[in-house]
């Protein structure tokens, strides 16, 4: 895919992913986003190889969540 494109895809990602962020945790949008940009699932989303752009929003914000509560997570499969 070319880079421009990736960057897109992120770029409507990443604000949803906030924002779910911020309804489920006591947290601004800066706190949220800087939580989000400094953890291991966005550390994988932003490499287009591990196709972690494929999943929905709430997918990879329920990884987000499941790093946040035990330190680690699962890629989910794919159906």
């Amino acid at each position: 895919m070319a880079d421009k494109k990736f960057e897109a895809i992120l770029t409507l990602l990443v604000p949803q992913i906030v924002q779910l962020i911020c309804e489920n945790y006591p947290m601004g949008e800066v706190t949220a986003s800087k939580e989000f940009y400094e953890s291991k699932v966005y550390s994988l989303l932003e490499q287009e190889d591990t196709k972690l752009w494929h999943f929905s929003p709430l997918t990879l914000f329920n990884m987000y969540d499941e790093e946040k509560k035990t330190g680690n997570f699962e890629i989910p499969e794919e159906v």
